[in-house]
């Protein structure tokens, strides 16, 4: 980061960031691609492109679009959203939901669905993917109905390598992609919105507009290009995943088979589960009414190993749990399952992939 060429992306664009912005349209398939400071301005700027004041867009209910990104959607986009049931397994809907709500012609007084809007993986569904088959159908029928797609593909690193698949394999269709360099692969900051040409150039005014310009931005496009040499080690994340939800299970817990890197914890009491946990030094977030644990690169086998330790199993009292005391120096032992996004806590010293 620190040798990066930089240049001003505002005015005459910056060197490296453009060189990250050609590699991730390359590695997804798009004619061009964007960098955004966040995820959340990434399916922003997609959505604003896409849609008028009165459309409706559809999305699978419990999208990050719909949950997590406070209500820009229709607050700033001016779309209305129109959350779709899991008819095709966790996280996924089918061709013929998208047909169904994208409906037919109506009264000129009645909103207009113009967009489907998907996220693969699915993150509250805990990690879920939607292989490139079943993405392609969906995809189609919603063309077909009339409707542009956009692909919030925050995780869609995660879902390549669970399926073994290039990212550019999940993509087909879709009209927009969004992509994030800072939650599996570990970059300090920094997502990319891809797609045609006339739409990036549109995505760049959307970007000023809404305050995402950065002047000598291939410091943090720097970080970026490192973290696309390190998505293979994603496998590493999913494998200790499946370790921790198989010793959950051992111990008692509710916990479904990890597609990624997302492990939920079905509980009775999740306020008190929560306080247990942070009580044993394993910090977690919650998740849909779950408790969500997520793994990275920041995290070792006897970490999982020692979290494990820590739980316990189900049916112990939280009473029994010996509280963890609070470091007063930086951390040398296990590290958190939770980072920024509820995945993990920081370590001591961060390097390149999380």
């Amino acid at each position: 980061m620190a040798a990066a060429e930089v240049g001003d992306d505002v005015l005459d664009r910056d060197p490296t960031m453009r060189a990250l912005e050609e590699r991730v349209a390359g590695l997804l398939g798009a004619a061009d691609a964007l960098w955004t400071p966040s995820g959340s301005m990434g399916n922003l700027i997609a959505l604003m492109a896409h849609l008028t004041r009165g459309d409706a867009f559809l999305a699978p209910a419990g999208s990050h679009v719909l949950e997590a990104e406070l209500g820009t959607a229709a607050w700033l986009a001016g779309g209305m959203p129109r959350p779709l049931e899991h008819d095709g397994g966790p996280g996924k809907i089918t061709p013929d939901a998208v047909r169904r709500a994208a409906g037919g012609p109506g009264a000129y007084y009645t909103m207009r669905p113009s967009l489907l809007c998907r996220e693969n993986p699915h993150n509250a569904a805990g990690g879920t993917v939607t292989a490139p088959e079943e993405h392609a159908a969906v995809a189609a029928a919603a063309r077909a109905a009339g409707l542009s797609v956009h692909l919030d593909g925050a995780r869609l690193w995660h879902a390549a390598v669970a399926l073994g698949v290039p990212p550019g394999a999940l993509t087909v269709g879709a009209d927009t992609v969004q992509v994030c360099l800072s939650k599996g692969l570990g970059a300090p900051v920094g997502s990319l919105v891809a797609g045609s040409a006339e739409f990036t150039e549109e995505a760049r005014r959307l970007r000023k507009m809404l305050g995402g310009g950065v002047r000598q931005g291939g410091v943090l496009a720097a970080a970026g290009l490192v973290a696309l040499d390190r998505v293979d080690r994603l496998a590493e994340d999913h494998e200790r995943a499946r370790v921790l939800a198989e010793g959950l299970r051992e111990r008692g817990w509710q916990v479904a088979d990890p597609e990624t890197n997302i492990v939920l914890i079905g509980v009775a009491d999740l306020a008190g589960t929560l306080a247990r946990f942070e009580e044993s030094g394993v910090r977690v977030a919650p998740m849909g009414g779950k408790v969500r644990l997520m793994t990275h690169a920041d995290l070792t086998d006897d970490d999982i190993d020692t979290a494990l330790d820590r739980i316990g199993p189900v049916e112990r009292e939280r009473e029994a749990v010996p509280p963890h005391p609070a470091p007063t120096a930086p951390p040398t032992g296990p590290r958190s399952l939770r980072r920024t996004a509820g995945a993990a806590g920081r370590a001591p010293a961060r390097r390149a992939g999380r």
